[in-house]
């Protein structure tokens, strides 16, 4: 959320918090329930509902009744949105790029570390499962 954070003072961007980017970037290119978004990302606590409220007042995302279930809202980025989500995209790649050619990353096995955290996914999400 720093580095966000950052990068938004860097661009002169005042509008969005480190939140609400996230939550544009985890929507992505889909149409999705604003459930689907919360369990997309961690937000530290944050109201999505709220951010998700502020978001549509401010242009970056819109919002319809869903037409087979009138109760649930779907969601989906305008252009505005879409801009932020490329422009925290590019953040992104100039960092892993940044990370690479430093070596940073060389001494580690990340493919290995990323099918663990794969498995402890499943493994959460196989638990979240049988509760309900």
């Amino acid at each position: 959320m720093d580095v966000i954070k950052d990068e938004f003072e860097r661009l002169g961007r005042q509008d969005l918090t480190p939140v609400q980017a996230m939550i544009l970037y985890n929507l992505g290119s889909d149409e999705v329930s604003a459930g689907e978004l919360r369990s997309r990302g961690m937000y530290q606590g944050s109201n999505v509902s709220y951010n998700l409220k502020k978001l549509v007042g401010m242009g970056y995302v819109h919002h319809e009744r869903c037409e087979l279930d009138r109760r649930s809202v779907r969601i989906r980025l305008t252009d505005e949105g879409l801009e932020i989500r490329n422009l925290l995209r590019e953040l992104f790649v100039r960092h892993a790029e940044d990370l690479s050619r430093q070596g940073i990353l060389d001494e580690f096995p990340l493919p290995v570390i990323n099918r663990q955290f794969r498995r402890i996914e499943s493994f959460w999400a196989d638990r979240i499962r049988y509760i309900y």
